[in-house]
């Protein structure tokens, strides 16, 4: 890939990759840094990403992997903060958190992942098996299991509203 296709590849995908890592992940700003992040590793391996045929799947998963590694760094950090007795202050969640991604973190990891990839991706069960690591079989499990939670989690856009509901 030459440093104009990269540049056109970027263009391209990194709205589309932060997108999808933020409906994973529930937080914008982590998800702008990963796949900026994964966006900079990709730069120097240009050359490699065309021979693969599918460089937005690798960044996809390098930034993947940055928020796990990120998160067991704070988790690390929280513990050595509670051993030692100091207090962490932590922000409070974004007064734009849309209700989606509300509901997409009581998931699992997993099926918030599988759930991600399927319908924002829109990739297919082998194409996330691949990209997961995980069998068909237990992506389907995740799927299955993601959509029921958030069918109890988010509203029926089909339901009508009782008479009066809006009504004080």
């Amino acid at each position: 890939m030459t440093v104009e296709e990269f540049e056109e590849f970027y263009a391209a995908a990194v709205g589309r990759l932060t997108g999808q890592l933020y409906v994973m992940l529930g937080d914008l700003h982590e998800a702008q840094d990963v796949v900026q992040e994964a966006f900079v590793r990709g730069w120097s391996r240009r050359r490699q990403l065309d021979r693969q045929g599918n460089p937005e799947a690798w960044i996809r998963v390098v930034a993947w992997r940055l928020a796990v590694s990120r998160w067991r760094g704070r988790r690390r950090a929280d513990d050595a903060w509670r051993r030692h007795g100091g207090p962490r202050q932590t922000a409070g969640p974004e007064p734009g958190t849309v209700l989606l991604v509300s509901a997409l973190r009581e998931l699992t990891p997993q099926q918030r992942r599988a759930v991600t990839l399927h319908y924002v991706c829109d990739l297919t069960v082998a194409q996330i098996a691949a990209e997961t690591g995980m069998a068909d079989s237990t992506v389907k499990t995740h799927l299955v299991r993601g959509r029921a939670a958030l069918a109890h989690l988010l509203p029926d856009p089909h339901a009508e509203e009782p008479p009066g509901a809006g009504a004080l």
